[in-house]
């Protein structure tokens, strides 16, 4: 089995209402099941919710992979339910390149005035990694499973994630501003991947600005064309574009994954609940 499970496609801030109902309005976090081995991308809010869904008697364990810290990728961790249940193991990974590790930075929002509740209430066990540029590699029942990150460009610092097992591929890739250029690391963890999820938060004409429209130029992140353009030089099979804006209802995000399969026909946006399997 490798499933693939969106829970959170936002980016930002959470916009919850009416104009967001059939996207979703929670902020990034992304389930990859391997056969019996649980691996989570970004604790947004999304979090919250797949919690919710595993949450029960059965101990469990984990593995979470941060691309980064700023907030909308780490808020929905203290309403992670099973956290808090004992005898649950997690494994949490991070950049250890940034001015606080990442458990410095779970603890913080943790504390007071933040948060009523601390970390160390968590009663299930918590181990930390730092994150660097190579691979990381782990059996599971199933097999080898191999994550690898890569750097990406966005302020602060962030990576995105490939993992491999057996002969399928995964690139998770948020918060990334391409160059003028495609970025040759992205390319390269990119090639021949089954799936591609992509950053894809503005519109071009939203990212370069137009009258009335400050640009977003500096701002970390990309265009639904960009991914397009790195599918298609990289051999990518299936590309989703996520983060979107908080600006974008339903109707602009659907305008979006419209256009792009204009440029690269296996193509979607990504909504909360989308189940890919890579079969």
């Amino acid at each position: 089995m490798f499933r693939v499970v969106f829970w959170g496609v936002r980016g930002s801030i959470p916009v919850p209402g009416p104009d967001t109902v059939s996207v979703g309005g929670n902020t990034t976090c992304v389930e990859v099941k391997l056969d019996d081995e649980l691996i989570i991308f970004d604790g947004g809010t999304g979090l919250r919710l797949l919690g919710d869904s595993i949450n029960g008697d059965k101990q469990i364990g984990a593995r979470i992979f941060f691309s980064h810290v700023h907030w909308d990728h780490i808020q929905g961790f203290p309403f992670f339910g099973p956290a808090f249940r004992q005898g649950n193991v997690f494994d949490l990974y991070g950049g250890g390149n940034l001015t606080r590790t990442l458990e410095e930075t779970l603890l913080g929002q943790m504390n007071y005035p933040n948060f009523p509740v601390t970390l160390e209430a968590m009663a299930g066990e918590m181990r930390f990694h730092d994150v660097n540029d190579e691979s990381i590699t782990f059996d599971s029942p199933g097999g080898e499973i191999r994550v690898t990150p890569v750097p990406l460009n966005h302020p602060n610092g962030c990576f995105g994630y490939r993992v491999d097992y057996h002969d399928r591929s995964m690139v998770f890739a948020t918060d990334t501003e391409h160059f003028k250029k495609p970025d040759p690391n992205l390319l390269k963890i990119c090639r021949d991947a089954d799936l591609f999820i992509y950053d894809a938060q503005y519109t071009p004409e939203e990212y370069e600005g137009y009258p009335g429209y400050p640009p977003k130029i500096g701002w970390g992140h990309s265009t639904f064309n960009e991914g397009a353009k790195i599918s298609e030089l990289a051999g990518v099979k299936h590309l989703v574009l996520t983060h979107h804006d908080p600006s974008q209802d339903d109707a602009a995000v659907m305008e979006k994954e419209r256009r792009c399969r204009e440029l690269f026909e296996n193509s979607e946006a990504a909504r909360e609940g989308l189940i890919l399997n890579l079969e």
